[in-house]
């Protein structure tokens, strides 16, 4: 979750009030790492493997119109940031192995960089194209979120399929048991206001 090419318009000198009104000043949303959250669903030949993994860092920055929707006439940008470390399903024997396949020590983190967002039919429906920087091999992805800002701070939810094959990765194997590649990617990311910027 990423930089979208940065667009700034200018507000004419003769824009009516309800133009103006209806421009907002951007905000900076530091993501909240305990409430912020990304589930992981896999499959192998013997049973469902998933994961629940909080400690997500970053932020989100955007303008909101009045009726709650995004300004993307000004640019939205966003990244985060997570420790592989905190991948875990619960099952030592797996974990390992994927830490292995990842290669953790030397590929300790999972990032995200917000490239581009447009409509995805009514608000709060985005497409959002991002960079997904995984095992050394950063990959380019796109796919709907809900984006809704509150008083107190902005969520974003969405869910996408990935195969971990394209960042160069062989899927975890113990003994007889096979993993198969696709996963489930389900994010809820929410954030608060920074009073810093």
């Amino acid at each position: 979750m990423p930089v979208f090419v940065l667009r700034v318009q200018w507000i004419r000198e003769d824009a009516s009030p309800g133009e103006r009104n209806n421009r907002m000043a951007l905000t900076r949303y530091t993501l909240d790492s305990v409430r912020s959250c990304v589930w992981v669903s896999g499959r192998s030949s013997l049973h469902p493997i998933n994961t629940e993994t909080r400690g997500i860092t970053g932020w989100f920055e955007a303008a909101t119109r009045n009726d709650g929707s995004l300004d993307l006439g000004q640019g939205v940008s966003g990244e985060l940031e997570l420790a592989v470390e905190r991948l875990t399903s619960g099952n030592q024997l797996y974990d390992r192995e994927l830490r292995r396949r990842i290669d953790a020590r030397r590929y300790p983190t999972i990032g995200g960089r917000l490239s581009g967002i447009v409509p995805d039919g009514p608000h709060p429906n985005y497409e959002v194209t991002g960079e997904v920087a995984f095992h050394g091999k950063t990959r380019t992805f796109g796919h709907g979120m809900q984006i809704k800002v509150s008083e107190d701070g902005i969520a974003l939810t969405g869910e996408d399929v990935f195969d971990i094959r394209e960042f160069g990765m062989k899927p975890p194997s113990m003994l007889m048991v096979r993993v198969y590649p696709e996963i489930t990617v389900r994010v809820e990311l929410h954030g608060v206001p920074d009073a810093s910027h």
